[in-house]
Formats: C-alpha cells, structure tokens, sequence
C-alpha cells in the first residue's frame, strides 16, 4: 500500500468513527405530574421534554439552544439518568440505559458526567479542591490514595490551574478557575460523554472565550463527545458541530452549525438569529437578516398549545397548525426541521 492510499484510509476511516453513534435518543419524554385539590391527585402534567428524538456522534459537540422553559435542561438530565424517563429510548453505546435500575446504572456512570451552570453551587465549600476531584475516582474506582491524588494532580494541570491549588478551597479562586474545577472533577474519570449545562453563562464575557477554549481543547486530547446546553447563539456557535433549537419541550429544527446559521428555516430559529447583533463587516454582509420580533411569551409547558406549539407566537402560522402537529423532517441533508411551512 501506498503512502496515498495509506493516507486515504486514515481519512476514510476516520469519517467513520465521527459518524459512529455514541448517543441515541429516541421519542423521549419527561412529564412533571400537577397536584391539585386536597388530596393532591393528579390533575396534569407539566410537559418538559415531549417526544424527542436526535443521534450524536462520537467526539462531536452537539448544542442544545432555546428560551428558559424550553426543556434544555430537563433533557440533560433525563439523558444522564438524574431524571428517569416518562418514555422513550435512551442509548449509550448500544445499550439502553433508559430502564435499568440505581446498581445497573452506576456501571455508565463514570462514561457519563456534567459540568453545571453555577461552578460555586456545584462545588461543596467544605471541600479543598483535591478532596472535590478525587471524590469521583473514590466513588468509581479501586485506586489507592497516591493514585487517586496524582490523578488529581495531573487533571488540576490539564484545566490550566497549579497543582498547589489543590490545598485550597473554592471561594478562593474566581468564576472562571472554580469552573475549571468543575470541569477537571467531570473529567477525572475519562468520561465518553459530558453533559455542559451551560457552563459559561454565570462567568465574564471576558473569561468565557478562555472556558470555551479549554473545552475544545480537551475535547481534542481526550477524544470527548458533548452536549452544550446554553441559551447565548453565540456561545453555542463558537464550540458546536451541530444545533438543536428547542421550543416548549420539542425541537423545532437541528442542522450541522453552518447551515443552521446561513440558513435558518424553522420562523423560531430565524427569530432568535436575528436577534444577534451582526458587526458590519464583509463576511456578514453576505448574509441579510431582517430583525424578527416574536409576539407574545413562552406558553405553558403544563398547557401547550394544540397542534404546533410555536403558532401562538408564529408570523406565519395557518389552520393547519392549530389541528396538526408538525413531525421533524429532513428538509436537506442532515438538515431536519418541523414546520408545516416544509411538509
């Protein structure tokens, strides 16, 4: 074999492992029951996440963006299992994960982390930064107390910080360095998959770049798969491979980042893109983007409205939408969405 061929096989094969499923999600849903009268029966269901289904590949970042209350949220949760599934099918590496029990579960737990919106909530102030990242490798692992603190060691360093930042305690660093910690804590135990919470929408503008930076970077090193939940378009647009927007516990449209950004076609995605401040240089003067005001506010996830959730709010909405539901078709390739505007 030759050098090119060689080289073509590594290409070849490498497309194959980014198109290897890690994730698959499928018709999920997660109802929060409503109690009411005296003797608190169930009266409703808070509808959080309502039939979604997506794939994400290995060592991709897939991001997950929409208004609060739209359920983002709630579905990292339900994908790691901190919630349990109304229904649905929930797989990690072909295996269902959605219906096994607390002792079968924490077999995935250690391939499975999170790095929460608030480092300092999510960090025990009683703790010193060692204790707090060695916790996982005591909970998932046999290794000794040395093996456990030179782990910790060499991850406090991977996240930019000092091995002598270990003695200290949370409130002595800043938000950014507290939720590098957070970050070294998720990765001790060399996860497949991590679940980013909007990890960077409680720090600086100035300090997010630098969080966002070191995540890609590990992502690279250590062969990482996220999703990056968050409500800032441009977060998401700087560290994803692909976006979901969801609205009102559903997804309105997921495409690879490029074409999402370029070419929005659910009326929801183009409101929150317009809705982005756009420097005036030549790159973005290619791209026309009338400003779209969205009437109204987020309906109720406990009484959604009929047919397509987003019609109350939608400029172009007609009595289709009232009566059906809008299923997520492929509209190009890879490039799926649900409005009836495409059916």
């Amino acid at each position: 074999m030759t050098s090119l061929e060689k080289n073509l096989a590594e290409i070849v094969k490498q497309d194959e492992l980014e198109k290897e499923v890690l994730v698959d999600v499928k018709n999920v849903k997660k109802y929060f029951p409503i109690k009411g009268g005296i003797l608190k029966r169930t009266v409703g269901h808070l509808k959080a996440v309502d039939d979604i289904s997506f794939q994400i590949h290995k060592g991709e970042t897939l991001g997950i963006v929409g208004e609060s209350g739209s359920g983002k949220s709630t579905l990292g949760r339900v994908m790691l299992r901190l919630l349990n599934p109304t229904e649905g099918i929930i797989s990690f590496n072909d295996v269902d994960i959605s219906k096994l029990n607390k002792k079968e579960m924490n077999k995935y737990r250690r391939d499975m982390q999170i790095v929460f919106q608030d480092p300092f909530a999510s960090l025990n102030s009683k703790m010193s930064v060692g204790e707090l990242i060695e916790e996982p490798l005591i909970v998932q692992t046999s290794l000794s107390k040395t093996e456990r603190k030179q782990k910790a060691a060499e991850m406090i360093e991977k996240v930019g910080l000092r091995r002598s930042d270990l003695q200290k305690y949370p409130h002595e660093f800043s938000g950014g360095q507290r939720q590098r910690i957070s970050i070294a804590r998720a990765l001790v135990l060399d996860p497949k998959f991590v679940i980013c919470d909007e990890p960077v929408s409680a720090l600086d503008v100035s300090i997010q770049a630098q969080v966002l930076n070191l995540m890609k970077d590990l992502q690279d090193e250590l062969g990482l798969t996220y999703l990056f939940i968050a409500h800032d378009l441009s977060v998401v647009k700087h560290i994803s491979d692909r976006v979901a927007v969801m609205y009102l516990g559903r997804i309105a449209e997921i495409a690879p980042k490029k074409e999402l950004y370029n070419n929005p076609l659910h009326p929801y995605t183009k409101g929150l893109l317009s809705s982005i401040p756009v420097v005036d240089t030549n790159e973005s003067a290619s791209i026309s983007r009338e400003r779209i005001k969205l009437s109204g506010d987020l309906p109720s996830p406990a009484n959604p409205p009929s047919g397509c959730t987003f019609r109350t709010r939608c400029p172009l909405a007609h009595d289709k939408c009232v009566t059906d539901r809008p299923e997520l078709i492929e509209k190009e390739d890879g490039h799926f969405v649900a409005c009836h505007l495409y059916s």
